[in-house]
């Protein structure tokens, strides 16, 4: 019987909130950037790990894709464009002063946009928040991106946002942790990396 290979995951979801995991969707950022998503087929493979699409609505995408790929080049376009402006508000607020004003203006149009499409549906108790017309919306993937980033933006969870310490990566997330003192966007990379640098520059010392 033929063994199923499995592969690993490209991207990485150590962010604790969705659209911070789409910030993050550039390794290395800081000294060498190695973008993650390079095609139309990488933003839906992204959305589907994140849970944002299903496995029948991201085929249903890649499919009109295939027929429509000039506007799927755009919306690849679009996201990253989004991407950047989320990581520089974040990273401003990190860092205590103001986004820059090019980016609220890009983020408010793509929330009024995004909160256009916004509808509720019927539940069996009550209703629940969906999306109207994204059958075939290239884009639509993008709309839980940027309502959840207006909902964190407006949060109190807003002043828990942190930046890896690792001067490397400088990933974004939410700390959760229960004293609030996480550093590294994950321990097993970016926090063993640093504790072995420390290791050998004390050893170095002291030798």
């Amino acid at each position: 019987m033929a063994e199923t290979e499995i592969q690993a995951s490209t991207f990485d979801f150590t962010g604790n909130h969705v659209c911070l995991d789409f910030a993050n969707t550039v390794q290395d950022r800081p000294t060498n950037p190695h973008e993650l998503l390079n095609s139309y087929n990488d933003l839906v493979s992204w959305s589907q790990e994140a849970h944002i699409l299903t496995e029948n609505e991201a085929r249903q995408l890649r499919e009109e894709a295939t027929r429509r790929p000039t506007e799927a080049a755009v919306v690849l376009q679009r996201a990253i464009h989004l991407r950047e402006a989320l990581y520089r508000i974040f990273l401003a607020l990190i860092m205590g002063s103001s986004p820059q004003e090019a980016d609220l203006v890009t983020f408010n149009a793509l929330l009024s946009e995004t909160m256009a499409q916004g509808c509720l549906v019927p539940k069996e108790s009550g209703f629940a928040w969906d999306w109207s017309n994204k059958e075939k919306a290239l884009d639509h993937m993008l709309w839980p991106l940027v309502r959840s980033a207006a909902d964190l933006l407006t949060s109190e969870n807003l002043d828990d946002v942190r930046v890896c310490a690792s001067e490397d990566c400088r990933w974004l997330f939410l700390d959760t942790s229960k004293n609030h003192s996480r550093r590294w966007c994950d321990m097993k990379s970016c926090g063993n990396r640093a504790k072995v640098r420390k290791h050998y520059s004390q050893k170095k010392h002291s030798a």
